[in-house]
């Protein structure tokens, strides 16, 4: 069963959605990703992925609930998305952690020794 069936005769779209709310979602786009670019420029520190990461997630809540349709859709297909989604961000947070436990510069050199002998071998 096709979701056009259901449609009126000459239209194929589904969900038209008025263009002040595709136009406000567009700006509402744009203007996270200004904050996202301009967040750059500020040193958060270990925050700065937190900060980004919070943004793009609004930014892609924005275009699934409004430009992929599914604010209007069955709450199934709902809650499959909002699940997948989750288990990508888990991968992601599991992934930093284990750059972050295996990353060679957060081992703090005590010494000038200890650096010079790693800078000859």
């Amino acid at each position: 069963m096709s979701a056009h069936e259901g449609s009126r005769e000459g239209y194929d779209f589904a969900h038209p959605l008025p263009l002040p709310l595709l136009f406000g979602v567009f700006v509402a786009l744009t203007v996270l990703t200004v904050i996202t670019v301009f967040q750059a420029n500020f040193d958060l520190g270990s925050y700065d992925i937190i900060v980004v990461m919070i943004i793009a997630s609004i930014k892609a809540l924005l275009v699934g609930a409004f430009f992929m349709h599914l604010a209007f859709d069955k709450p199934m297909n709902v809650i499959w998305f909002t699940g997948s989604f989750v288990f990508v961000a888990l991968f992601i947070i599991f992934t930093l952690f284990d750059n972050r436990a295996s990353h060679k510069d957060d081992i703090p050199v005590l010494n000038d020794t200890v650096a010079a002998a790693s800078a000859e071998g």
